[in-house]
This record gives C-alpha cells, sequence and structure tokens, in this order.
C-alpha cells in the first residue's frame, strides 16, 4: 500500500481540505465500552513519512481531542525521531511497546490514508443566447407576465449566442481510516472506534481538517 501512494503529497492534501469538498463519513463503529475511554491518556499517530504533513494532522486531531476534554499528545512531540511509515524491527516493537507503558499512554488514535481514485468529470456551458446589457439583478418588468413576455430582452433572438462548452478536469478521492485503541484492555479487546471517510478533490489551506476531526472525536465522546 505504502508503494501505490505518494504520502507526502496525499496527507497534505487531506490537511488542507477544501470547503467547497467536505468530508464524507464511509462507515464508522465503535465498541460497547466506548465511553470506558474517555479518560484514557492518548498518543496521536499520523502515519507518514513526511514530518510536516505529521505534525499538521497531529495537531489538528490533538487539538480536537482536548477540546472535547480528552487527554492527547501528538507523538512528533515525544518521539521527533520516529517514522510512523516505516516497518518496525522485533526490538524496535518491543522498545515502542515500553516506551508507551513507562509514559503512562494507555490509548491510541492512529489515521491512515487506505485509498486514493482519480476520475474525470465534464461539465457543459453555453447554448443559449445570453442579453447584451441585463442588469445583475432582476429588473422591473420582471413583476408582471406580461411586462416580461412583451419585453424586448426577454426574447431568445435579443443579444449574444453562447457557443457550448465543455471542461474536463480531474478529481482526486482519498479514503480515510482513523482507529483508536483501549491498550487497557487485553489483546483482542483493545479496539474501540473504526471511522472511515472519503474527502473529494481538496485545495483550500486547513478548512475541512476540522470537519475531518470533528468527526473523529465525535465518535470518541458518544
Amino acid at each position: 500500500m505504502r508503494k501505490t501512494f505518494n504520502y507526502i503529497s496525499i496527507l497534505l492534501a487531506v490537511i488542507t481540505l477544501s470547503s467547497c469538498s467536505g468530508v464524507k463519513v464511509l462507515t464508522s463503529w465503535k465498541s460497547d465500552s466506548v465511553s470506558d475511554i474517555k479518560d484514557n491518556n492518548f498518543l496521536v499517530i499520523a502515519r507518514t513519512d513526511n514530518k510536516q504533513a505529521r505534525i499538521a494532522f497531529e495537531q489538528e486531531i490533538s487539538n480536537q481531542m482536548r477540546d472535547n476534554g480528552m487527554k492527547a499528545t501528538e507523538s512528533f512531540r515525544e518521539l521527533p525521531d520516529l517514522n510512523p511509515d516505516k516497518e518496525l524491527t522485533e526490538e524496535q516493537q518491543a522498545n515502542f511497546k515500553q516506551f508507551l507503558e513507562n509514559e503512562g499512554y494507555n490509548g491510541i488514535v492512529l489515521t491512515v490514508i487506505k485509498d486514493y481514485q482519480e476520475s474525470t468529470r465534464t461539465t457543459q456551458d453555453g447554448g443559449y443566447y445570453a442579453g447584451a446589457s441585463l442588469p445583475a439583478y432582476y429588473p422591473g418588468y420582471y413583476g408582471g407576465f406580461y411586462g416580461y413576455y412583451y419585453h424586448p430582452l426577454s426574447y431568445s433572438t435579443y443579444g449574444n449566442y453562447v457557443p457550448m462548452s465543455s471542461t474536463t478536469y480531474t478529481v482526486k478521492t482519498y479514503v480515510l481510516e482513523t482507529v483508536a485503541y483501549d491498550l487497557s484492555q487485553e489483546d483482542g479487546k483493545q479496539l474501540a472506534v473504526v471511522v472511515t471517510s472519503q474527502i473529494e478533490d481538496p485545495k483550500d489551506v486547513q478548512k475541512n481538517a476540522e470537519e475531518y476531526t470533528k468527526k473523529i472525536t465525535d465518535a470518541l465522546r458518544k
């Protein structure tokens, strides 16, 4: 999966979601005991080898969790040299587990990009007559049928013909998965929350990252 996607560009794009694209939750699940993890001490991890993307995404999730009364710490603050997207050796796995236990982290929130697709869409415009000097607002002759019907500007032959045109553009779609684990539970019963979301065509700076993380924290609080 890591070979398929450019995590640097994708995760940075996710952070800079456009307000016109929005976030759509595809699936979500929470355990029956999810309310028990509200007081856990969470380490927040964004799985990417790009430091800038990791910092921005972990900060957004952690900030919203803290705003909702939860204890959350960005992994880049505690483990600045960690590459979350790099496979760990058995020794490194043991060291990571020991670190979590020593520092008192009994919760994990991990975000991973699960899928990325590109598709093309075509829009059409034109193919009609446009009035040469129609004001931006509706003028008085719009108020009655006869005034409108007899007015020169209501005739299709008045004004300039706008030729038909089409525009083809590429739409980028990202699927993210955020999982929360309760490490105080025994192995096999630690999964508390799974939220899978779709973000379409992100463009603008950091507008809808709040929308995405709000859905995550909402799932954790319920």
